[in-house]
């Protein structure tokens, strides 16, 4: 079985965090019916989909990616690097620990769930304004007797290292090279996004397809022609708030 965990947007989704795009209202109504899209989307995959509660409260919470990654042996619980996302993750502690026994990074070290990139025993943890170095000399520490390498990856002009590059399937990743440094991902092929498209490399792979938004069709194609099969979604409200696909689940 494949768990997808949700939470609902809060009903102050537009004071949400916002770094490297310039702020737009969000219509929250649309935003909810898009988001309710992409739960869909899940289940239909197959996943068994835990929506928690809205955080009234917590504007970016919808995001749980942040909050988290998950391991086959363990699920990591982040320090988010915007101060207000921190309290996010008192209730993902509490549905995650039914599943997976938890590891917890603390204080000085940051780091954002959508930093951190899983490629088999190797974990790529983006050097952004979310997360610090401190946190990968961290992670090393604490991942290491599970046989993982955790290494730093240079990135600008983006929020997260998942803006930038994501896994599409074991050999392969989805990348704008523009925005990060590729010698890490040497050994992948890589899927260049559409030169019109710069925010095109978010893609979650589930139970053998790819979530993918309707927004980017041109790199969509590409996707396709690789023979990925896409499973649209609509999420452009979303991304008002730096959200894409990976950032609104946690899969287990």
């Amino acid at each position: 079985m494949t768990i997808a965990i949700t939470r609902k947007i809060s009903s102050r989704f537009n004071e949400c965090e916002i770094t490297h795009i310039d702020r737009t209202p969000i219509d929250l109504d649309i935003a909810r019916t898009q988001h309710n899209e992409y739960i869909y989307a899940l289940a239909a995959l197959g996943c068994e989909v835990i929506e928690l509660p809205e955080e009234t409260e917590l504007p970016d919470s919808v995001f749980v990616e942040d909050t988290a990654f998950i391991l086959p042996e363990v699920a990591v619980i982040t320090r988010p690097g915007a101060d207000s996302r921190r309290p996010e993750t008192e209730s993902i502690v509490r549905a995650l620990s039914a599943y997976l026994p938890l590891v917890h990074v603390s204080e000085p070290a940051t780091v954002d769930g959508g930093d951190v990139l899983v490629l088999g025993k190797n974990i790529y943890i983006g050097l952004s304004t979310r997360s610090n170095q401190t946190a990968i000399d961290q992670l090393q520490h604490l991942l290491n007797d599970h046989g993982y390498k955790v290494t730093g990856v240079q990135m600008h002009d983006c929020l997260h290292l998942k803006t930038a590059v994501t896994r599409v399937d074991d050999d392969t990743l989805l990348i704008n090279k523009n925005w990060v440094d590729t010698h890490h991902f040497d050994s992948f092929k890589l899927i260049d996004v559409d030169a019109s498209e710069p925010f095109a490399a978010n893609c979650l792979p589930v139970n053998g397809s790819i979530i993918y938004p309707t927004s980017f069709p041109q790199t969509r194609a590409r996707l396709e022609a690789h023979g990925c099969k896409i499973i649209p979604v609509t999420v452009d409200e979303l991304a008002k708030a730096e959200g894409a696909v990976t950032c609104c689940s946690l899969i287990i």
